[in-house]
């Protein structure tokens, strides 16, 4: 047998240790009987692990439960409150935060209104409130923060600056990433919020299952993102799923025929006309019908065409008028069949609004696991 050089031991090690947090972050407290089996190493060499684990600060021990009886097994667990994690849903009508700790649990969420005329250190200054808002529910600061990761309308680089935002045109130009590197002391990362949501969709949502996507981002605005084998779909120059700018699909304009039914009253926000109209549909009243065979009139157009392009298994309806999946699905689901080869499962989001912001959380948790959790990365102690 080959003897293992200084280098080889040390590697040995790394790798066990990730195999060992993968174990536990997959699957919670554990004995080190039943962590050595999950990684098939020995018990003693788990216990080794283990032991550098705890002292570096990545994993716990766990209290017995309350009842046990005689001397309980030791059970461990990754130590997810060794820092935190935030997401941004940066929308045209309303700023969402999350905070999360490092696996991803969802611990306090805050939410600011804006407009899409809010000028651009306004929209930033609300971004920076709506944040420390979320911290303080959750009783941390910006120096418990290890990532914030946001999501954005707009078309978004590789490297987080806004390409193109035709919902919010002052956005146009602006580097993202770097406003909010100024703003937070941590690792920013910035992508297009549709996407985000599709990501939220698939690891948490109804598309779980479900290996080829289309994700429809409906609300006050349309946006879509595709998952192809499991992965979401950026394109070569980060602009894939960009179906609202084909003039032909008339995405853009297509929430009107829900915001300005003659039936919804005057005295309706901006914010709750589309909402009022879906639920006039449900009842069934007659105006309200037609403006929604309107608006599915040019949803189908852009869907009809990514499924046609993509083939997917299923498409998902998601965003804030995913509330109203019932009202919107069917009609959609009889022009799709008029015109694609095969009609592809439809399904209503899981997580509604909350898509972006959960999704901004998975990224976070992404990004993290690719700078700490990685082969190639070392595993140093929590900050």
């Amino acid at each position: 047998m080959a003897t293992l050089r200084g280098g080889d031991l040390s590697r040995l090690r790394q790798l066990n240790s990730l195999t060992a947090i993968g174990a536990l972050r997959g699957a919670g407290p554990l004995t080190l009987s039943a962590l050595a089996e999950r990684t098939g190493l020995s018990r003693p060499s788990m216990k080794e692990v283990v032991d550098e684990l705890m002292q570096l600060g990545w994993v716990e021990e766990t209290p017995p439960a309350q009842g046990t009886i005689g001397r309980p097994a030791r059970r461990y667990r990754f130590r997810a409150s060794s820092g935190y994690l935030v997401g941004l849903d940066i929308g045209g009508h309303n700023i969402r935060a999350a905070l999360a700790n490092l696996n991803g649990e969802i611990l306090a969420e805050a939410r600011r209104p804006v407009q899409p005329d809010t000028p651009v250190e306004e929209r930033l200054a609300t971004i920076e409130a709506t944040v420390a808002g979320c911290l303080a529910l959750g009783g941390k600061t910006i120096a418990d923060v290890w990532v914030v990761a946001a999501g954005t309308i707009g078309v978004v680089t590789p490297e987080g600056r806004i390409h193109y935002c035709a919902a919010i045109p002052a956005w146009t130009g602006l580097d993202l990433a770097g406003r909010l590197r100024e703003m937070f002391p941590c690792d920013v990362v910035v992508e297009n919020d549709s996407r985000l949501a599709a990501r939220a969709e698939a690891a948490r949502g109804t598309a779980r299952d479900a290996r080829d996507v289309v994700f429809l981002h409906v609300g006050r605005r349309m946006g879509a993102a595709v998952i192809i084998d499991g992965q979401v779909h950026r394109g070569f120059g980060a602009a894939a799923g960009e179906i609202a700018m084909l003039p032909q699909a008339q995405w853009f304009d297509a929430p009107e025929h829900l915001q300005n039914c003659p039936i919804i009253p005057l005295d309706t926000s901006p914010a709750d006309a589309a909402g009022y109209t879906l639920a006039a549909a449900r009842t069934g009243d007659p105006v309200a019908l037609a403006a929604v065979g309107r608006y599915v009139d040019d949803l189908a157009v852009g869907t009809s065409a990514m499924v046609l392009m993509l083939d997917p298994q299923v498409v998902v309806l998601g965003g804030g008028f995913s509330r109203s999946a019932d009202v919107l699905l069917p009609p959609l689901r009889e022009r799709l069949e008029r015109t694609c080869i095969r009609l592809p499962d439809l399904r209503a989001s899981t997580l509604g609004d909350e898509c972006v912001v959960t999704g901004a959380i998975d990224y976070a948790v992404a990004h993290l696991d690719h700078q700490l959790f990685t082969p190639d990365a070392p595993l140093p102690a929590p900050r």
